[in-house]
C-alpha cells in the first residue's frame, strides 16, 4: 500500500520522553492531540543518537493504524533552563567567552549515564575531555554512544579539558555554514 502524502503534518512539541536503550520515545504536541512515536532511526537520521527530555521539537509526522509516529526531524532545541551555570566549574567564566569557543570535531571515548559522565577525544588531540550529563541535557542530549561524533566547545575546566556544549556533528556543520 503507498504511503497517502496528504497524511503527513508538520508538528511542534516538546519530547515527553526518550529511552536510547529501548530505542523510542514520544513527542507531545503544541497544539493537543495524541503522543507521537518517535523512533531511534529517524532520530539517528538526524544526525542524534539520544533526545533530552522537554527538549523542543519539530517533526515531519504520518499517522498509521497504530497511531501517529514521527518519519522526519526538522528542528531540535534544547530544553528551557536558567541562565545559572550548569556546572560550578563554569560559574566563574564569562558566558560569552564560553559560548563562543570554537566548535571542535570529537569522537565520544565512552559515556555512562547512570555515572553522569564520560569522555571524548577532540580530533587530532590525544587527551580525554570531560563530558557531564548536564552539559549534554543543556545541549539537548540525554546520552552518547561510544564512537558517535560530536561538536563540542572545550574549556580548561578547575580539573582539566572539559566540555562547555555538545551538539551532534551534522547540526554542527549545517550551523557552521
Amino acid at each position: 500500500m503507498a504511503d497517502d502524502l496528504s497524511s503527513m503534518y508538520h508538528v511542534r512539541g516538546q519530547v515527553k520522553w526518550f529511552d536510547p536503550v529501548k530505542g523510542f520515545g514520544f513527542v507531545v504536541a503544541d497544539e493537543g492531540g495524541p503522543d507521537i512515536l518517535l523512533h531511534v532511526n529517524v532520530l539517528r537520521n538526524f544526525g542524534q543518537s539520544s533526545v533530552a527530555d522537554g527538549a523542543g521539537i519539530e517533526v515531519v509526522t504520518h499517522r498509521t493504524e497504530r497511531g501517529v509516529q514521527a518519519v522526519e526531524i526538522v528542528s531540535i532545541t534544547p530544553p528551557e533552563r536558567d541562565d545559572a551555570p550548569v556546572l560550578t566549574d563554569f560559574a566563574d567564566l564569562d558566558q560569552d567567552l564560553l559560548h563562543s569557543a570554537p566548535l571542535e570535531p570529537a569522537r565520544v571515548k565512552w559515556f555512562d549515564k547512570g555515572k553522569g559522565f564520560g569522555f571524548a577525544n577532540v580530533f587530532g588531540r590525544s587527551e580525554d575531555v570531560f563530558l557531564h550529563i548536564e552539559v549534554l541535557r543543556q545541549s539537548g542530549l540525554s546520552d552518547l554512544q561510544p564512537g558517535e561524533a560530536l561538536a563540542m566547545r572545550v574549556i580548561d575546566g578547575k580539573r582539566g579539558r572539559m566540555a562547555a556544549e555538545v551538539m551532534a556533528w551534522e547540526l554542527a556543520t549545517t550551523e557552521a555554514s
